[in-house]
């Protein structure tokens, strides 16, 4: 049964993908497209309800053209979700840092919005630099902070256990891997949770091979970067945010990693970081601690030592 409306902010790669997906699962009445170039959502949205006959879903697409003092945004009205891809994608060389000042001012004002015409939905942010943006969301809409959700931990999973199953020559739907902490230099992979039919990754790789797929997990976005040299990785990046919308849409409780709210969990308080968390209807129902080693609880404790800082700076943006 299709039911609710969502809204994917910014019609770039990132959104359109996104928009897609979600149109594609055939589980909401419609799909709102959003972006400041005039005419591209319009044109996106028309180019996707057309695929509805051949691939055979109702749900409709809603191209909205939006100005920088609000206008259009009313088109959101009444979304239970909404995914905010607005911001500048990276360059080659550049790290998700370099975009923070640039950005902070779009999410800011993408979010005013949000608060505006869609005051009950849940807030998944997935503009770089991740941690920083998911925390400015939250700061800048009031929300309470289960509302808001940052994409990352999904993506750099998918993409560790991508890598060792291309390593080992196995499906990757026999491969199970976790990061955690942030989207970037702090990320925190999961040895102790990686396993690949139910067997540990550390019997099957040695410390330096499982320590290399992490360097690549970690630097899985530059890599993909460099390789368009226009723009950024967007396929995988887009399924991972409509999972997490549709957890919350079908208020299913499955647990995903992803960026939110630890207040008190593995001794951590008070910052948005990457952890597990239950999703459902109201967002984030619970965060789901795991038993860690010292040295993986110690990287975690370290990643929100570091994006808190951080995040307090992009306060004030």
């Amino acid at each position: 049964m299709r039911q609710g409306k969502v809204t994917v902010v910014g019609a770039g790669f990132y959104g359109s993908t996104t928009a897609l997906r979600l149109a594609e699962y055939d589980i909401f009445d419609e799909v709102v497209l959003t972006d400041i170039i005039e005419g591209k959502p319009e044109g996106i949205a028309l180019d996707i309800n057309q695929s509805r006959p051949i691939e055979g879903f109702e749900t409709k697409l809603t191209g909205q053209t939006t100005s920088p003092a609000g206008e259009g945004y009313e088109a959101i009205a009444g979304s239970q979700i909404v995914i905010i891809t607005a911001g500048l994608p990276r360059k080659p060389g550049m790290s998700r840092m370099d975009l923070i000042e640039t950005n902070a001012k779009i999410v800011r004002a993408v979010v005013d919005q949000v608060v505006k015409h869609a005051p009950e939905a849940v807030l998944i942010v997935v503009s770089n630099p991740l941690d920083e943006m998911t925390a400015l969301a939250a700061k800048a809409s009031g929300f309470p902070s289960q509302r808001v959700i940052g994409q990352a931990g999904m993506l750099d999973t998918a993409r560790f256990s991508y890598f060792a199953a291309e390593r080992l020559g196995v499906p990757v739907g026999s491969v199970r891997t976790l990061t955690l902490g942030s989207h970037g230099d702090t990320m925190v992979p999961v040895p102790s949770a990686c396993t690949v039919d139910g067997r540990p990754l550390a019997d099957l790789l040695s410390a330096a091979e499982i320590s290399a797929l992490v360097e690549r997990t970690r630097a899985g976005g530059a890599e993909i970067v460099g390789l368009l040299k226009t723009g950024s990785a967007y396929y995988a990046p887009s399924a991972a945010a409509a999972r997490m919308a549709r957890a919350v849409a079908e208020d299913s409780g499955v647990t995903m990693p992803v960026c939110t709210w630890v207040d008190g969990q593995y001794g951590i308080s008070g910052v948005y970081l990457g952890v597990e968390a239950r999703l459902g209807a109201a967002g984030v129902l619970s965060v789901v601690e795991r038993d860690l080693t010292e040295p993986e609880l110690a990287g975690l404790r370290q990643a929100a030592e570091a994006v808190r800082a951080k995040q307090a700076d992009v306060a004030s943006l």
